[in-house]
């Protein structure tokens, strides 16, 4: 889990919420996912340098079985931007940051 205020926790429940104004990410993840862990401080980096233009969300799939599949999602980590509340782009598995954020570079 992360400790960095500019990433926030979501659930099935507030997933429409939190995903329908701006520039988002998604990081659809679990506890027990290696990669997921790998990706984590670079998702804290970029939440960091893109304070104010992007948010990054974390959904924990075992927590929250509802809204992946409603999304595809059937591998983790699995990362959906989002703007305005509509689905822009996806990343499936652990990449360089620098891949990461050419993603959302195009979106912003």
């Amino acid at each position: 889990m992360s400790d960095n205020a500019n990433i926030k926790h979501t659930t099935d429940a507030d997933f429409d919420k939190d995903t329908s104004q701006g520039a988002i990410i998604v990081d659809f993840w679990a506890e027990w996912c290696t990669p997921c862990r790998m990706i984590a401080p670079v998702l804290d980096e970029i939440a960091t340098e893109l304070d104010g233009k992007l948010k990054i969300v974390k959904l924990n799939v075992d927590e929250n079985p509802a809204t992946p599949p409603k999304f595809g999602v059937q591998g983790i980590p699995t990362l959906i931007m989002f703007k305005d509340g509509k689905l822009v782009d996806r990343i499936v598995g652990a990449m360089p940051k620098a891949t990461l954020v050419q993603m959302i570079e195009k979106h912003l």
